[in-house]
C-alpha cells in the first residue's frame, strides 16, 4: 500500500503532466488555426485558376498536354503525408495502414510487376515507409517536410512533374488526411498526375457555384485556348499540392489537439482518484493516531 509521501509525489507528477498537456494543446490549437487561415488564403488563387479552367472546358476545344497523357501504369509513384513530430494519437498509424492498402490495391489492379516508388513526407512516415522497401518497391526521401514553405513545395511539385514527363512514373498519387473540422479529418487519395479531365471539371464546377450569372459571358482566348490551357495546368497542379500540404498540417495539428485533450482529461481523472486515495489514507492515519492517544490515556 502506498504511503502518504508516495501518493503526494504521484499527485504532483500527474498535476505537472496535466499542465504540460494543456500547454501542448494550446500550442497545437494555435498551429491548427494558423493552417486554417493559410487554407483560406489559398482559396482565391485556386478559385481563379479553376474558373479559367472552367471557361476553357466550356469552349469545347481540343487540348493537348503531356500532363494529361494517360499511359499504361508500369511505374507508380505515391506521395504520402505524415508528421514530423509525435504525440498526435493514431494519426500516422492510420495513414500508414491506408498506404499498405493502396499498395495492395495497386498491385491487384496493375499487376504484381508494377514498380512502386513511395515519397514519404514527415520523419514519422519516412521511418515507417522505410520498412516497406523490397522487391518492386522503393522509398525515396521527399524534398519537403511539414515545415516547408511555398517555394520548397513548388520545387518539389516541379520535380514530380519532371518524373512524370520523363516517364519515370506513369501515375502519381497523393495520400493525405483531408481537413474538414477540428474534430474530423478524412483519409484522401488523389491522382496528381496525369491530371484527369473529371478532376478539372469537378474543380471548375465547384468554383463556379454561386457565380452562375457569369456562365454565359463570352470569353476571348489569346493567343489560343490550348496555349492558355498548357500555361494554367501547371499552376493548377501546384495549387493542388500547396493545398494538400496545408491540409496535412491542419489535420496533424487537429489530431494533436484531440490527443492532448484526451491526455489532459485522463490526467485530471487520475488526479482526482489519487487525491481521493490520499485523503482516505490521511484520514486513516489521523484516526490511528487518535486511537493510540486514547489507548494511552486508558492505560493510565
Amino acid at each position: 500500500m502506498a504511503t502518504l509521501r508516495e501518493l503526494k509525489g504521484r499527485i504532483g507528477s500527474v498535476a505537472s503532466t496535466g499542465k504540460v498537456t494543456t500547454s501542448m494543446k494550446m500550442i497545437s490549437s494555435a498551429k491548427m488555426h494558423k493552417s486554417e487561415q493559410a487554407l483560406k488564403r489559398l482559396v482565391p488563387f485556386r478559385s481563379q485558376i479553376q474558373t479559367v479552367m472552367g471557361h476553357l472546358l466550356a469552349a469545347d476545344g481540343e487540348y493537348n498536354s503531356p500532363l494529361i497523357e494517360i499511359r499504361d501504369v508500369k511505374r507508380l509513384s505515391i506521395i504520402v503525408f505524415g508528421s514530423d513530430d509525435g504525440l498526435c494519437g493514431a494519426y500516422n498509424i492510420n495513414i500508414f495502414k491506408e498506404l499498405l492498402k493502396l499498395i495492395s490495391d495497386s498491385r491487384n489492379r496493375y499487376g504484381a510487376g508494377v514498380e512502386i516508388t513511395v515519397y514519404p513526407v514527415g520523419k514519422k512516415m519516412a521511418r515507417a515507409a522505410k520498412k516497406l522497401e523490397g522487391d518492386k518497391l522503393t522509398v525515396v526521401a521527399a524534398e519537403i517536410n511539414t515545415r516547408s514553405n511555398a517555394a520548397d513545395i513548388s520545387n518539389f511539385t516541379e520535380n514530380m512533374k519532371n518524373v512524370f514527363l520523363q516517364k519515370l512514373a506513369d501515375k502519381v498519387m497523393v495520400l493525405y488526411m483531408h481537413y474538414k473540422t477540428p474534430s474530423r479529418q478524412v483519409m484522401q487519395i488523389d491522382q496528381l498526375l496525369p491530371v484527369s479531365q473529371e478532376a478539372i471539371a469537378a474543380a471548375s464546377g465547384n468554383a463556379g457555384e454561386g457565380k452562375r450569372g457569369n456562365d454565359n459571358a463570352p470569353c476571348i482566348f489569346e493567343p489560343d485556348a490550348n496555349a492558355i490551357f498548357n500555361a494554367v495546368l501547371p499552376l493548377y497542379i501546384n495549387s493542388v499540392m500547396q493545398e494538400v500540404c496545408t491540409e496535412n498540417n491542419a489535420s496533424e495539428a487537429a489530431a494533436r489537439v484531440m490527443a492532448m485533450q484526451t491526455a489532459s482529461d485522463n490526467a485530471q481523472k487520475l488526479l482526482e482518484e489519487l487525491q481521493l486515495e490520499y485523503n482516505k489514507l490521511r484520514q486513516q492515519s489521523i484516526t490511528t493516531e487518535l486511537l493510540d492517544i486514547l489507548g494511552g490515556q486508558v492505560e493510565r
